[in-house]
């Protein structure tokens, strides 16, 4: 694969998980800061390291769940790997301009 088949796919993974909502704030979880790290290999592994609003959230195992799938589903994936972390922890900070003026934050 070249670099630029690789942003691309990298992209497709984004506007994938731009299309995943928490549960419980009308947010997607890339937009609210919950996706610390992708990284996608030529191989076409996708693996995803991202955090929760809160470690003892509800939804935890069915919102990684649809990013596994979800994700999954993105030409040039192959599989997936989530390593779900709290370090560091989630705050308002990470979340982006445009899921502030959504929440009315800003």
């Amino acid at each position: 694969m070249t670099p630029q088949e690789i942003l691309k796919v990298e992209q497709d993974i984004i506007l994938t998980l731009k299309n995943i909502y928490d549960p419980e704030i009308p947010v997607n979880i890339y937009d609210l800061g919950l996706i610390y790290e992708i990284d996608y290999t030529p191989d076409g592994v996708a693996n995803i390291r991202m955090t929760l609003t809160a470690p003892n959230c509800p939804m935890a195992d069915m919102l990684v769940e649809d990013v596994n799938v979800q994700v999954g589903k993105v030409p040039g994936v192959e599989s997936v790997n989530v390593v779900l972390t709290f370090d560091p922890v989630w705050d308002r900070s990470m979340m982006s301009e445009e899921a502030l003026l959504e929440l009315n934050l800003l």
